[in-house]
């Protein structure tokens, strides 16, 4: 079941939206050759804390082969081919050249934020500079056709176009999804066509639409962890997102800083 939000639930989701929109901006500013994913994972469950929220991918569980995996981070740090949930490590360091795919969540008086951002680190060559701004464009485009009255397949439709068009394949595994009481509620949100369940956009959803793209292949496999998502055949991959709120006539931005609800 699809969950329609009050005006007051919508403003308790923005709160934590705009915590989750300052994290991404201070550890942009952080992002540098030699800094440590554990450094960033740090900085970041100290600034939900400090604002009074909860870092909501920590502990977050997952059954696979009849184990019960943990999250360890508050963030997900996931580098170059790392599509997904990749655990922060405070002996894995940033390089040169390298991107870094930082997805965080926070909960906070019971209503989650979710968004994520893909950076480069220092300088990086002109196919990976295109593959960021190819997925950059799939989520503006996304968000534009995620309106009241269109389906979540005119939300699909736009990222795959695109991103095809640009010689860049869509992850399968892995969807958006609605948000609020719950990270992951419904609808999911994929990023491709087609898909079996399509519902209308009403005023009142909050979801999180985030393109996962590929400069190879759509394939993708996890590693041995349990948790973190690579391309399968090791080439780059890129990872936006962004938690929104669709009004009648319009639909607003809650993980863009001081984007106002009303």
């Amino acid at each position: 079941m699809i969950v329609r939000k009050s005006k007051r639930e919508i403003e308790k989701i923005r709160e934590s939206c705009q915590i989750v929109a300052k994290i991404l901006r201070m550890l942009e500013a952080e992002i540098k050759p030699g800094v440590s994913t554990g450094y960033l994972d740090t900085l970041a469950e100290t600034f939900i804390q400090d604002h009074g929220g909860s870092p909501a991918f920590k502990g977050y569980k997952i059954k696979q082969e009849g184990k019960t995996l943990v999250f360890p981070g508050s963030i997900c740090a996931s580098i170059n081919d790392e599509v997904v949930h990749g655990i922060p490590n405070p002996q894995r360091y940033l390089r040169e050249g390298d991107i870094i795919s930082i997805d965080v969540g926070v909960k906070k008086n019971g209503y989650y934020g979710d968004s994520a951002w893909t950076f480069p680190v220092g300088d990086v060559n002109p196919d990976i500079q295109r593959l960021l701004d190819v997925t950059k464009t799939c989520l503006t485009l996304a968000i534009q056709n995620a309106r009241a009255g269109n389906r979540v397949s005119d939300i699909a439709s736009a990222v795959q176009g695109y991103a095809e068009k640009h010689n860049c394949s869509v992850v399968r595994e892995y969807v958006g999804h609605g948000i609020g009481r719950n990270m992951h509620e419904e609808p999911q949100v994929p990023n491709y066509v087609p898909f079996q369940k399509d519902p209308v956009l009403k005023a009142g959803y909050t979801i999180a639409i985030e393109p996962m793209i590929n400069l190879g292949s759509a394939e993708v496999r996890v590693l041995d962890d349990g948790w973190t998502v690579v391309t399968a055949d090791g080439k780059w991959s890129a990872h936006f997102e962004h938690t929104v709120v669709i009004l009648q006539d319009k639909t607003l931005v809650l993980t863009q800083l001081d984007e106002a609800y009303g």
